[in-house]
């Protein structure tokens, strides 16, 4: 019997692609082999791979003038991979701190580019995003970076900065495909596959092919965004696994009626165990609500001895992946995509009924 998997990443996927997955792993589709055994540069792969990018570019509206990768690495590995890509040695950029993976991006970048922090939302305890209108870029910053969901600390730009001229830099790993978003606005997106696109072992790169061509020599050619885009994703053997499970997950979007209809039911699923949590004098949410993400949703209860009795109570009624970061406690439940809106109800009924018995 499945759980519904409430962890942060690697996360719950349709059950409906891993069903098809299962069906075809052993025989993709007559080929006498699982996609797994396939060369990469096979003709069945290769239309595997070219699907896969189709479907992303037509459910985001990618424009013409912007490439798609495919790589390995994930998120974690572009920290480096943005710097790398995008500035010669000196240069300087400006970043967003608004918690945990915004602080680690900065502190990876520190060791390539002369890193200026625009905003740091320390004083609120990382619980908002910088007002909008707020932002002060330094005119010879090659970028501005910022993570548009923090996944650990439950924290979402409402809102995309502008930087003018400035190309805009995030990652979008958690917010990826969970509504419409107006790519033309950013020089780069990038974001981890473990959240809303398939499993781990994967991170897609979308970037404007004027920002290409700028990667420093010595940027190991795996991580070189030109090299890459002119090899198809394919200058090293790609993660066929992911590749292909990715677009399975795409077309699976599409089916549901894509971005718009994603966007009506992660707003529905938030505003349900939100309004849980608000209506409650028991569990509470930190985060300022203009900011609080739509995919990952912190909450506390009054005394932290509760905690680990509220998770292996909820692992124990189907309710998996439910604790908190280990560098911030507590409870977290992530509501991907692939979560249905009856996974997010048991939760709520289960939350509700947990107050009864402590409160």
């Amino acid at each position: 019997m499945r759980v519904y998997n409430f962890s942060a990443g690697p996360a719950t996927m349709p059950l409906e692609v891993l069903e098809r997955a299962q069906a075809e792993l052993i025989d993709w589709r007559g080929s006498g082999m699982s996609v797994m055994e396939m060369s990469h540069r096979s003709k069945e792969f290769v239309t595997v791979a070219a699907q896969a990018e189709a479907r992303l570019r037509a459910l985001l509206a990618v424009p013409e003038e912007y490439a798609v990768l495919f790589l390995q690495g994930g998120a974690t590995g572009q920290f480096a991979g943005v710097p790398l890509n995008l500035t010669a040695p000196g240069a300087a950029a400006a970043y967003v701190n608004t918690g945990s993976w915004s602080a680690k991006a900065i502190d990876e970048a520190r060791k390539y580019v002369d890193v200026h922090v625009v905003a740091d939302e320390k004083d609120s305890n990382y619980t908002t995003v910088p007002a909008e209108g707020s932002l002060e870029v330094p005119g010879d910053a090659a970028y501005l970076h910022l993570t548009l969901n923090e996944t650990i600390g439950g924290v979402e730009f409402p809102y995309l900065p502008d930087a003018g001229e400035i190309p805009l830099v995030t990652d979008a790993s958690s917010t990826m495909l969970s509504r419409p978003v107006d790519v033309s606005r950013f020089g780069v997106i990038y974001a981890g596959a473990q959240k809303n696109l398939g499993p781990s072992g994967l991170v897609v790169i979308i970037v404007r092919r004027d920002l290409m061509g700028r990667a420093r020599p010595e940027v190991p050619a795996a991580m070189d965004w030109t090299a890459m885009a002119e090899a198809d994703s394919m200058l090293n053997t790609p993660p066929t696994l992911a590749w292909y499970l990715v677009g399975l997950v795409l077309e699976w979007v599409e089916e549901q009626g894509g971005l718009t209809a994603m966007a009506e039911r992660n707003r529905a699923k938030a505003e349900l165990i939100y309004g849980t949590i608000d209506r409650s004098d028991f569990y509470s949410n930190p985060v300022q609500p203009a900011a609080r993400s739509w995919m990952n949703v912190p909450f506390l209860v009054p005394d932290p001895a509760l905690e680990k009795p509220f998770v292996a109570a909820a692992e124990a009624a189907g309710l998996s992946g439910l604790g908190g970061h280990r560098s911030v406690g507590g409870m977290r439940a992530s509501i991907y995509n692939a979560m249905p809106i009856e996974g997010v109800q048991a939760l709520v009924d289960f939350m509700t009924d947990f107050e009864k018995q402590n409160g």
